[in-house]
């Protein structure tokens, strides 16, 4: 039986060109791997809702905007027992940069880590990143503003 969520990830950026990862190890080993803030929507939770709970419990953010739509992804995987449907929303979020602190007992025995990624630095590196392109969809937003036709949704099914 597949689960299917909706989702909605920050993709946090500073005036300098970091952007902000949490390192997240899966539940049943495995690889480790680099993901934006964020997670699944409650149910009737709207995506800003959702962004401002995920970043509070993930982050200890409790102050931002929510800025545009720059990728939309669906992603099927699994985690734990469960196989997962995941539509994905990721938007731009611009701060400076802060120290952040993880809230979510839960979250925080996977989640293991925050790093601030410079832009070249995420461009070169060789560590699993999700969504994979991430380094190009900030690079082409920095450059030349939000799309103003988002692209087709990604199909990711793992």
């Amino acid at each position: 039986m597949i689960v299917e969520r909706q989702a909605v990830r920050a993709i946090v950026i500073t005036p300098e060109k970091e952007i902000l990862l949490l390192r997240i190890h899966p539940p049943e080993g495995g690889d480790s791997f680099w993901i934006t803030p964020g997670g699944g929507l409650e149910p009737g939770e709207s995506p800003e809702a959702g962004l401002r709970r995920e970043l509070k419990e993930e982050l200890g953010l409790e102050r931002f905007t929510m800025g545009p739509l720059l990728w939309r992804r669906q992603h099927t995987f699994n985690w734990g027992d469960k196989r997962i449907l995941q539509r994905e929303q990721f938007h731009a979020v611009h701060l400076p940069r802060f120290q952040p602190r993880m809230s979510d007992a839960v979250e925080s025995k996977t989640l293991d880590r925050f790093h601030w990624w410079p832009l070249a630095e995420l461009k070169r590196t060789s560590e699993r990143l999700t969504p994979l392109s991430l380094a190009r969809i900030v690079d082409e937003y920095l450059a030349k503003g939000a799309p103003p036709i988002l692209p087709e949704v990604e199909i990711l099914v793992d």
